[in-house]
């Protein structure tokens, strides 16, 4: 799949699921409990342990179901490592030139992070075609209305404390996607084996972005 096709996807599915801390054992079942609530969107953060191969599992059995990234890649040797495991697309929380540049060598999505008009503009001119602004939760909604003004041709996805109280704003004030962590992909409901919370979570953000679609 090719980059501009990955972002579209993105877009059409407006919430990827933030996979962070959790065991190799739990990842096909919180994979499973979020296409059941409607989320085929998902990224494993490379503060995870074992991330690579977690990646490497999920392409091979969701290929063809969910669209699968790598986030917390922080430099061009682990966004790399991503893509040599089959990371459709690449988050960053932070902006690194080497990170981009090595995504667009092999067409896989870049989506490095920003949190100021000069860091947005700088990943603009290199090419990014979709910014993640972190930490969205601290800027607040009106933070993204504000960029969105003058830089209105970027796309954003809000990354950073969005929950189901505030996403809707967050997609009313410009970002086409919101990446979302606990509080939706929450450790404590894994551990306690409650997947179906999970599928009902995933469940309601999709069912919020759908009607803010409809408006």
């Amino acid at each position: 799949m090719k980059a501009y096709e990955v972002l579209e996807q993105i877009k059409e599915s407006g919430v990827c699921a933030i996979v962070r801390g959790t065991s190799a054992e739990s990842l096909c079942k919180i994979a499973d409990a979020l296409l059941a609530g409607g989320v085929n969107t998902i990224e494993v953060t490379f503060n995870t342990p074992g991330a690579s191969e977690m990646i490497k599992e999920l392409v091979a059995k969701y290929k063809d179901k969910m669209l699968i990234g790598a986030g917390t890649v922080l430099d061009a040797e682990t966004a790399r490592t991503a893509i040599l495991s089959g990371a459709a697309f690449v988050l960053s929380p932070s902006l690194n030139l080497g990170m981009v540049k090595m995504c667009q060598r092999y067409s896989v999505l870049p989506v490095p992070g920003i949190a100021t008009p000069t860091e947005a503009v700088t990943a603009w001119e290199n090419g990014v075609q979709i910014i993640k602004v972190f930490p969205a939760g601290v800027f607040g909604p009106n933070y993204i209305k504000q960029l969105k003004g003058p830089l209105s041709q970027m796309e954003m996805m809000a990354v950073g404390a969005i929950d189901l109280d505030n996403f809707g704003s967050f997609l009313k004030a410009g970002a086409c996607s919101a990446g979302i962590a606990s509080s939706l992909v929450s450790n404590k409901l894994v551990e306690e084996g409650k997947f179906d919370e999970i599928t009902k979570r995933a469940k309601g953000f999709r069912d919020i972005f759908e009607s803010q679609k409809r408006k």
